[in-house]
């Protein structure tokens, strides 16, 4: 589409999570911004820019917990966004998802429509990436802002390109879909995993987590998905704290307010979060298994016990207290077969 000038405007990379589509959508803001015109050289004031995330006229948003200020400026979305980016800079591109706290808020949105409007700064382009698009917020009542950001999509300026990213592309707002041109991106092959893997930095940063000591483990857990690497170890940290709650159901007294106490007063839409999540996942596991063995009480008491998980959900969805919620849901727990 590039070598024949039909590039759309406003493009979605989708595909599975941890393939590189925010990568993939910086390379091609390198080549949207290089100095030299085939390809993007890698060795130019703007491609160096590009990849050390300091080019003025490449924009990466992605899902950050909310500015503290209600009244946050362009300015301070910049500046948080600049502190979070030098953190993926470090950790060589690999970087958790986003926590169920994080999303694309109000003062991001407007950011990108703000800046959309003003002229290059240092070439003849601009390029927005918005990671993770499926995480932003609906518009807190601002149909002005959402409407902007809509037309934006529509019909970017003649020296914007706006490249949106998404795992879950189904999460989108039908009417962010119908104004962009998805690109499907297809998993990593093993030899690419396996090379990526043995870079000596990011070798060294996995080395440092608690993952598989060797290489063939590591590519199988990644799963065509490099990226993926450091969710999957705040994947079994989450499955470990929803086994122990579940466990902990069938216990009486002291044990059970112990487990209520120990997921904390605040932060319920973080790792909390999470773990409500993978207790979906077990209750599941649990109701095949019973169904499997004859024992239709039990698997009839797990599928309930999946309905009070998912109202927890949606309590923690509204961060209240996860001990409050926790101590509700382990007495809806306490069927579920061991």
């Amino acid at each position: 589409m590039i070598d024949a000038a039909t590039l759309p405007g406003s493009i979605l990379f989708e595909g599975q999570r941890g393939i590189g589509k925010q990568r993939l959508a910086l390379w091609l803001a390198q080549l949207l911004v290089c100095e030299h015109s085939d390809k993007p050289c890698g060795t130019c004031l703007a491609c160096r820019s590009v990849l050390e995330l300091r080019h003025p006229d490449v924009f990466w948003v992605y899902p950050r917990p909310r500015l503290s200020d209600s009244s946050a400026t362009s300015d301070d979305v910049i500046e948080d966004l600049g502190e979070s980016s030098s953190e993926r800079i470090a950790s060589h591109g690999l970087y958790p998802r986003p926590s169920g706290s994080e999303a694309i808020f109000l003062a991001t949105t407007l950011t990108i429509v703000g800046k959309a409007a003003m002229s290059p700064s240092m070439g003849r382009r601009k390029v927005f990436i918005v990671g993770d698009a499926e995480r932003m917020v609906a518009q807190e009542g601002s149909d002005q802002a959402a409407n902007a950001f809509l037309k934006l999509l529509e019909e970017p300026p003649a020296d914007t390109t706006i490249l949106l990213t998404s795992s879950e592309p189904g999460a989108l707002l039908p009417t962010v879909r119908s104004r962009v041109v998805s690109i499907r991106c297809a998993p990593l092959t093993d030899a690419e995993v396996l090379a990526f893997i043995r870079e000596p930095n990011v070798k060294a940063m996995l080395d440092s987590l608690d993952l598989p000591r060797g290489d063939t483990e590591r590519v199988a857990l990644a799963r065509g998905a490099p990226g993926d690497l450091l969710s999957a170890v705040a994947l079994s940290s989450a499955r470990a704290a929803a086994l122990k709650l579940l466990q902990a159901s069938s216990s009486r007294g002291a044990e059970r307010y112990a487990a209520a106490l120990a997921q904390g007063t605040a932060g319920a839409r973080g790792a909390f979060s999470d773990m409500l999540a993978e207790l979906n996942v077990l209750l599941r596991e649990r109701a095949e298994s019973s169904l499997s063995s004859g024992d239709t009480a039990g698997a009839y008491a797990a599928a309930k016990a999946t309905i009070a998980v998912t109202e927890a959900q949606a309590r923690a969805d509204g961060n209240v207290s996860p001990q409050l919620t926790a101590a509700a849901l382990l007495d809806a727990l306490q069927e579920v077969p061991a």
